[in-house]
């Protein structure tokens, strides 16, 4: 199957991406995060995902950094905790952008690398990608059968940044 893997991270596409080629499915990359604080820091993730697509040998496509619009649908949720209705409303900004850009591409279907975080709720992911997407999203939680432990373990000896928050701005705090 053609699958287009939303991808937040370098570690989290490393052990996301690893186990869909090894299920036998062709994937293509798609960078969109606009909810990266700061540029810096974008660029470092972003960088190390460019890293994982040579490793795996996939193609990634990089969208627009639409810092404005992530900020205007999120500012009045600034005060809602780590997991809360801000995180929802990312989530579904990043699978929406990513629904849209499989279908342009003629993809079979799509999914994210957003579960594969222990700090991240696979089924409100899920559930928002099922939404957006009905049947044409892949409902995963690659956070199991050891995932996690496999992308970090794949960090290291991949030397991918790694980093230590959820990427917005209300979550460096």
């Amino acid at each position: 199957m053609k699958i287009v893997l939303h991808i937040c991270c370098g570690v989290c596409a490393a052990g996301a991406g690893e186990r869909l080629i090894l299920e036998g499915h062709k994937i293509l990359g798609f960078f969109y995060n606009p909810n990266i604080y700061s540029k810096d820091e974008y660029q470092k993730r972003l960088e190390a995902t460019y890293k994982v697509a040579k490793k795996l040998d996939f193609p990634l496509k990089v969208s627009n950094y639409e810092r404005e619009k992530w900020l205007n649908k999120t500012h009045f949720l600034k005060n809602e905790p780590e997991g809360g209705k801000r995180c929802e409303i990312c989530f579904s900004l990043r699978l929406e952008k990513t629904y849209l850009f499989m279908l342009n591409y003629g993809w079979d279907r799509f999914t994210t690398t957003l579960t594969e975080s222990p700090h991240k709720s696979q089924e409100i992911i899920n559930q928002l990608g099922f939404i957006i997407g009905g049947d044409k999203f892949l409902v995963r939680n690659f956070k199991k059968k050891d995932g996690f432990r496999r992308s970090i373990q794949l960090a290291k000896d991949w030397e991918l940044y790694r980093q230590n928050y959820c990427g917005c701005i209300y979550s460096i705090r």
